[in-house]
């Protein structure tokens, strides 16, 4: 029970986005049914994507928490890497090509809303619910980027979810303040055809969002380097060493969110002996591993300096 509890509060952020997306989208159907909005229905589309990607997120975590076996001696994190790109392709096609669709099948064939009230209800409710998601998203980044800016903790992050639900939930909220305009623009000047044009709209924005999701994702599932401060410090241990002469490199790759792995290469002292040298890379090991606990492997190889391959 302890473990479900743990789990459920280390993923309220997913589980928080997917109660209001399935609310939301149930809701957005029923009123663009009613109504006969197009860019309510697109917003029906935009929340239900948005739901299937918290899914498939969930899943991937859960994957991605696998021990190493012998097919995979690293482990299985970088699945969640591979979900995570999966969903930004889901926000491409699913979300804005749908949306681009409807917007323009709605401007060639425009049809006035019968009843833009429901529509402006729904789109409140939706906005105060995605407001809440969005604000529980905003606050575990926040607490999680450790002085730096909002967009160099997302270059940085090597956890998709976290600012994953933090641009599918801003995304959301720009295109309900679209669509509530689009609707009353609609109305207001009595051209149905605006309403297909904030459909198209809302699509641009889901298309650039995803366009930067599948960059980021991207490069983690290509693997992404530590922080660079991990590294440095990683470095200061083997420089450290009074039986090191010169530190050739010290590479790193994240294989997880929580998983990194090592590789140092560095020149020992000519006259350093064999045992000696063992139980100098178990102490520069021990050393490393304290640095963080996400360092899950370590390798340090001894090399001479003008033979070390960079």
């Amino acid at each position: 029970m302890a473990e479900k509890t743990g789990h459920f509060r280390d993923n309220i952020v997913l589980f928080g986005a997917l109660a209001a997306n399935i609310g939301i989208a149930i809701a957005k159907f029923v009123a663009a049914a009613i109504g006969g909005s197009s860019a309510m229905a697109t917003e029906g589309v935009h929340s239900l994507v948005d739901s299937g990607n918290q899914l498939l997120l969930l899943y991937g975590q859960k994957q991605g928490r696998r021990p190493p076996d012998a097919a995979h001696p690293f482990g299985y994190g970088r699945e969640l890497y591979f979900w995570a790109f999966v969903v930004a392709i889901l926000i491409f096609a699913g979300g804005a090509g749908i949306s681009i669709y409807e917007g323009l099948a709605h401007i060639r064939n425009p049809h006035p809303i019968s009843d833009p009230t429901l529509s402006f209800v729904v789109l409140g409710i939706g906005f105060l619910m995605e407001g809440a998601s969005w604000a529980i998203a905003a606050r575990e980044f926040n607490a999680a980027r450790a002085g730096q800016s909002w967009w160099q903790a997302v270059r940085r992050s090597k956890d998709p979810p976290g600012f994953i639900v933090l641009f599918e939930d801003s995304a959301a909220l720009i295109g309900l303040v679209i669509a509530a305009l689009g609707i009353w623009a609609s109305g207001h000047f009595e051209d149905p055809r605006i309403d297909g044009a904030a459909s198209v709209l809302i699509g641009l924005v889901l298309a650039a969002v995803a366009v930067v999701l599948a960059r980021e994702s991207k490069g983690l599932l290509i693997g992404e380097a530590a922080d660079p401060t991990l590294i440095a410090a990683l470095r200061a241990v083997m420089e450290a060493n009074p039986d090191i002469t010169w530190v050739n490199h010290v590479r790193t790759v994240h294989t997880g969110p929580d998983f990194v792995f090592v590789a140092a290469s560095a020149d020992f002292a000519d006259d350093l002996p064999m045992g000696k040298a063992e139980t100098l890379i178990e102490d520069i090991e021990a050393q490393m591993r304290a640095l963080s606990p996400r360092i899950t492997s370590i390798y340090i190889r001894p090399e001479k300096r003008e033979q070390a391959s960079f």
